[in-house]
């Protein structure tokens, strides 16, 4: 049987990992992320959910309670071992686990930061005629110096296994744009009107790699990259 034709997406349209891979990648490499998200695969399982939800519940967590990890890993152990489950599903069970032992091993690096629960509806951003899906799994709160602030945080669970200077840099630089995004998406939003969004308050927390980045204070630099990629998106859509 032939494969079905993929749907287009008539708009540009990314997600925040795509965009912050489309921003380190190679031309060759950028038309191919835009083919990839203008004519998506349907996803069959969606990835990291029940990691994502005991992440946050660990993460907002007063006390942070290991229970919130512990009595997920032993849910997902059971979708492991359950016959009635896609191998996919399985998988997904198997992959969520690392997450959420990387996330256990970062407590002392996170345990300055007071997260708290993050709205379910935001908006989206758009940049340059693209819509970026960006979305805040968690806010965070802060003071200095008699100022109440607020910035936000992303959650980014996937794991590579490239151990070179190149490849470290790289996920670095992802992180980086991955943060600034999560102010962009900060101050957009209005999370709390009584708080000014302050950068180094908004990040990107990669959990396996067991890293957090923070929007850096030449934010504004990297917003006018993002702005310059979001251009030559608009570009390449139809034309991919």
């Amino acid at each position: 049987m032939a494969a079905l034709p993929r749907k287009v997406v008539k708009n540009p349209r990314m997600s925040v990992n795509d965009l912050a891979l489309f921003m380190v990648s190679s031309d060759t490499a950028r038309a191919g992320i835009v083919r990839r998200a203008r004519k998506p695969h349907k996803p069959t399982i969606s990835r990291y959910r029940y990691a994502r939800t005991a992440a946050r519940s660990f993460l907002t967590d007063r006390i942070r309670s290991l229970q919130h990890l512990t009595d997920a890993e032993m849910m997902l152990k059971q979708r492991m071992g359950d016959p009635s489950l896609h191998d996919k599903q399985r998988e997904d069970a198997r992959l969520s686990i690392e997450v959420l032992h990387s996330l256990q091993g970062m407590q002392n690096l996170l345990a300055r930061y007071d997260f708290r629960i993050a709205p379910m509806r935001q908006k989206k951003l758009h940049i340059s005629g693209v819509q970026v899906s960006v979305s805040a799994d968690l806010l965070v709160y802060g003071r200095t110096r008699g100022v109440d602030q607020i910035g936000a945080a992303i959650f980014r669970m996937t794991k590579d296994d490239a151990t070179s200077d190149s490849a470290k840099e790289k996920r670095k630089e992802m992180g980086l744009y991955v943060a600034t995004l999560a102010w962009m998406n900060a101050n957009q939003n209005n999370f709390d009107l009584a708080r000014t969004v302050k950068n180094s308050l908004c990040m990107s927390i990669d959990i396996q790699h067991g890293q957090h980045f923070l929007a850096p204070t030449s934010y504004k630099r990297r917003i006018q990259d993002l702005q310059n990629a979001c251009k030559t998106i608009a570009l390449l859509w139809n034309q991919v």
